[in-house]
């Protein structure tokens, strides 16, 4: 019935998704080797985690609605990291540090942005994925990430801003940059401005490369990883995650407190102009690009092709955390159905 939350329908879209595990997550180095399409450099640098199975949560309005596997168990969370990487890069840019449209140069000393290229970079370029920069950094060079050639729109060459491309390293540099801008590790940051106001557990993780560090007033500072192409990253349970969907949807507060500012999660959602799917490091539905299937009022952070799922819907006060589950595509339209949409006055309140 519409506008009415059908529990039969949901209850049987979620223990689908359980019996949807994806295969050979045991074993995450042997599943690398068979995920990873780089031609060279191959090599893991950060460390692993075995996955353990499906699990997942769809809240709304706050309230679980339903869950399956464990929840409460940390897993890796890929290119998910990007997007909680994102957010940051809000807190710096909340507190006046960070200008979006202002070339990171002018707020960060690093060799890898003194160059004709490189000061033309600005932290919008390094967050949307269009930078273009070409180098490399933790033994890693740019050109050898495939997913960049697989999916981009990069010019070899050309400008920041003029092409976009999916590519870890250029990512990493990002989680270089803020620590640099900080003065101190990330997780720091995330656990101290994030995290810990919107009650997450003390079970999540965030790491990079064995060689991923800085020197900062002269001690050795880590530099987390954005994501698990080659280890490392946010290790990070359904439920936190779920936890962070809640803060973007409803405007970046919490518990009565603006965690983030509404300002940045506007940015957040704000359409790439190479990329229009694509905003500050969140992937955006608008369009049916992303899930052609799903709901075009859904972003996500997304990593692994997908096996790690963190949505976010306005339009159904609704976030759906999907983790080692296939068909997710299925379980969002399913779960999408099952849910009524809200008036458009309760959408991203605080």
């Amino acid at each position: 019935m519409a506008g009415v939350l059908d529990e039969e329908a949901l209850s049987r879209a979620v223990c689908a998704q359980a019996g949807r595990s994806v295969g050979g997550v045991d074993d995450m180095a042997s599943y690398l080797v068979d995920q990873v399409s780089d031609a060279s450099h191959r090599e893991v640098v950060g460390p692993l985690l075995d996955g353990r199975g499906a699990s997942g949560v769809v809240v709304r309005g706050g309230a679980v609605l339903a869950s399956w596997g464990d929840p409460a168990r940390v897993e890796m969370a890929f290119s998910a990291t990007k997007s909680v990487l994102s957010l940051v890069a809000g807190v710096a840019f909340d507190d006046g540090a960070l200008r979006l449209d202002e070339p990171v140069v002018e707020s960060v000393g690093l060799p890898e942005f003194d160059t004709p290229h490189g000061r033309r970079i600005t932290w919008r370029h390094l967050l949307e994925q269009t930078s273009q920069w070409e180098g490399e950094l933790w033994s890693k060079p740019t050109w050898v990430d495939a997913q960049s050639t697989r999916e981009g729109t990069e010019s070899a060459g050309g400008p920041p801003g003029a092409g976009w491309a999916y590519n870890d390293v250029r990512v990493n540099l990002t989680a270089l940059a803020l620590t640099v801008l900080f003065g101190r590790p990330l997780p720091e940051v995330l656990r101290e401005r994030v995290l810990t106001p919107i009650g997450a557990s003390d079970g999540w993780s965030w790491h990079g490369y064995e060689s991923s560090v800085v020197e900062i007033d002269g001690a050795e500072v880590p530099v987390v990883s954005g994501g698990a192409h080659w280890g490392g990253g946010l290790w990070i349970s359904a439920s936190d995650l779920a936890r962070i969907g809640g803060l973007c949807l409803r405007g970046g507060a919490w518990g009565g407190r603006q965690v983030v500012s509404r300002r940045w999660i506007e940015e957040l959602w704000t359409p790439c102009r190479v990329k229009p799917e694509y905003g500050l490091s969140w992937w955006l539905n608008d369009g049916g690009t992303v899930w052609p299937r799903a709901p075009r009022t859904g972003r996500c952070a997304r990593g692994n092709g997908g096996n790690h799922l963190l949505w976010i819907d306005p339009a159904r006060d609704l976030v759906i955390v999907s983790r080692w589950g296939a068909e997710v595509e299925r379980l969002l339209v399913e779960v999408s159905e099952a849910v009524p949409t809200v008036a458009r006055g309760r959408r991203l309140r605080s």
